[in-house]
């Protein structure tokens, strides 16, 4: 299942309301046994979320192999791990 939060980004209130939405939908896959993320993968709009669905352990395994096989971050630069 796919699930898009549309918002007006220049309402304030209504994209706060709409970033409200999409982590309760994040957390309420996780809890299901879903996750946050398939085909699309991580990207910069589920990023800051990618904490709910993986350890900190697993996390910094990723952040390591992507440094590994891209040192100089020129594979997808800022997309999932923004250092």
């Amino acid at each position: 299942m796919h699930v898009n939060v549309m918002i007006d980004p220049d309402d304030l209130d209504e994209a706060r309301r709409g970033k409200q939405a999409v982590e309760e939908i994040f957390r309420a896959a996780v809890a299901l046994g879903g996750t946050i993320s398939g085909e699309h993968g991580i990207g910069y709009v589920k990023a800051p979320y990618l904490g709910m669905a993986l350890t900190p352990d697993t996390i910094d395994c990723m952040r390591r192999l992507k440094r590994m096989f891209d040192p100089n971050g020129i594979l997808n630069p800022g997309k999932v791990f923004f250092d």
